[in-house]
C-alpha cells in the first residue's frame, strides 16, 4: 500500500506526522508551565519540593518529544532543518541553552555539594519555563510571518539579519508582534496545563492552601492566554500569506491566504474550535469544581490547537517557511522534503509508532498510579 503512495501524498503525510509530534510537544509543556509557577505556588520548602518532585518525573518526556520533532523534520524536510537551524542559529542556541540548564537543574538542585544553592537552579527552571517556550512560540510564528534568509542555487543559506533568528521576537515590526503573541500564548497555555497537571498528580489533601492557589492559577492563566489567542486568530483572518501560484512552484504574496486555507480545509477550523473548547472546559472544571482530571481535556485541546497551527501554513499550496527577502527562496512541503525513496522508507518505520505510543502510555500509567505525597519529597526523593 505504501508503495502506491505518490510523492505529494508522502510529503503531506510526513508534514502531518511531524505536526503531530510538534503538537504533542506543546501538550507536554505542562512541565515548563509548572516550573514557571514554582515560586508563585510554593510558599515553603516542602511545597516547593513537592512540585519539583512531580515535574522532575516528566521533564525528560518533554525534552525527548522536542528532540523527536527536530529529528523528524531533519529526516523528512532537510532543507527546512538546514535553513532554520543553520541560519537562525542564535534563537535555537538560546532555546537549547534553556533546556540544558533545565536538565542540569533537576540533576544538581538537591546535591549536597551544590555550591550555587537551590535558588539558582530554580531560576534556571523558570528561565526554561518562560524564555524557552516564548522563543519556541516566536519561531513557530515565523511559519506565518517569514524569516530573513536567501538560498542560492546550491541551497546555501544566507541570513540577512544580524540577530540570526532572534529578530523574530526582538525587531520592532508588526510581524514581531504576531510572533511574540504566539510565544506568550504558549507560555500562558503551558502555565494553565502545568496547574492542571499538578492538581492531577499531587496529593493535595495535605496542602489544601496550595490546591486553592493552583486552581486559581489555572483559571487566571487561561484568561491571560485568551487575548493573545484572539490576536493570533484575528491576524490570520486578514494576514497576507505566501502561496504557490503555478505548476513551476512560483511563490507570490496572496491576500487573505490563511483565511483561504481555512475555507479550503474546514476540518482545520474544526480542530481549532474543538481544541479551544476542550482547553477552556478543562480549565473551567479544574478551577471551578473539585475535578482533578482537567489536564486530559486541556492536553487534548492543546494537541488539536497545535495541529491547526502547524498544518495551516503548509497545506493548500502554501510556503510554510517564507523568505521575506527573496520570495522564491521560500520553503514548501514540495521543495523542502526528502526524496520519495527516503519518505517511503521512513513511512515503513513509522508503522511502529502505535506500539511506541502504547509503551509510553503504559509507562505513564505506571508512573502516575499513585499521587505524589509529602513523604516522597524526603531524602529518597528523585529531585
Amino acid at each position: 500500500m505504501i508503495e502506491r503512495l505518490d510523492y505529494a501524498t508522502l510529503q503531506h503525510l510526513w508534514w502531518l506526522l511531524c505536526s503531530v509530534v510538534g503538537a504533542l510537544f506543546l501538550a507536554m509543556t505542562f512541565v515548563q508551565g509548572g516550573q514557571s509557577l514554582l515560586w508563585q505556588m510554593a510558599k515553603n520548602q516542602t511545597e516547593k519540593d513537592l512540585i519539583i518532585n512531580s515535574l522532575g518525573r516528566k521533564w525528560e518526556l518533554t525534552f525527548t518529544t522536542l528532540v523527536l520533532f527536530g529529528g523528524a523534520l531533519f529526516a523528512s524536510f532537510p532543507k527546512f532543518y538546514s535553513t532554520s537551524f543553520g541560519g537562525a542559529y542564535w534563537v535555537w542556541v538560546l532555546i537549547l541553552f534553556t533546556f540544558i540548564v533545565q536538565a542540569v537543574s533537576y540533576e544538581f538542585r538537591r546535591k549536597p555539594w551544590n555550591i550555587f544553592g537551590s535558588l539558582v537552579y530554580e531560576g534556571f527552571l523558570f528561565l526554561n519555563g518562560v524564555v524557552g517556550i516564548l522563543l519556541i512560540g516566536a519561531a513557530v510564528g515565523t511559519f506565518y510571518t517569514g524569516s530573513n534568509f536567501q538560498l542560492n542555487d546550491s541551497n546555501f543559506v544566507t541570513w540577512t539579519h544580524p540577530l540570526r533568528g532572534l529578530e523574530a521576537a526582538l525587531s520592532p515590526s508588526i510581524s514581531s508582534i504576531f510572533n511574540i503573541a504566539m510565544g506568550l500564548f504558549l507560555v500562558f497555555n503551558a502555565r494553565t496545563l502545568g496547574a492542571m497537571y499538578l492538581i492531577n498528580n499531587l496529593e493535595l489533601g495535605e496542602v489544601p492552601e496550595m490546591e486553592t492557589r493552583l486552581r486559581s492559577a489555572c483559571w487566571q492563566n487561561l484568561l491571560l492566554s485568551l487575548p493573545f489567542c484572539l490576536l493570533i486568530v484575528g491576524s490570520l483572518l486578514f494576514m497576507r500569506g505566501y502561496g504557490i501560484v503555478d505548476a513551476k512552484g512560483t511563490i507570490e504574496i496572496v491576500s487573505f491566504k490563511y483565511l483561504r486555507n481555512l475555507l479550503a480545509n474546514p476540518w482545520l477550523l474544526g480542530l481549532l474550535v474543538v481544541g479551544l473548547g476542550l482547553l477552556i472546559v478543562g480549565a473551567w472544571k479544574t478551577a471551578k469544581t473539585s475535578e482533578t482530571r482537567g489536564i486530559w481535556l486541556g492536553g487534548i485541546g492543546t494537541v488539536l490547537i497545535g495541529l491547526t497551527v502547524l498544518l495551516l501554513p503548509a497545506y493548500n499550496s502554501t510556503a510554510f517557511y517564507p523568505s521575506r527577502v527573496d520570495l522564491q527562496s521560500s520553503l514548501t512541503i514540495y521543495n523542502a522534503s526528502s526524496s520519495p525513496y527516503t519518505l517511503k522508507v521512513m513511512t515503513y518505520v513509522a508503522l511502529a509508532i502505535p506500539f511506541v505510543l502504547a509503551y509510553i502510555a503504559y509507562v505513564w500509567r505506571l508512573m502516575n498510579r499513585e499521587k505524589i505525597r509529602i513523604e516522597d519529597t524526603g531524602d529518597k526523593a528523585a529531585y
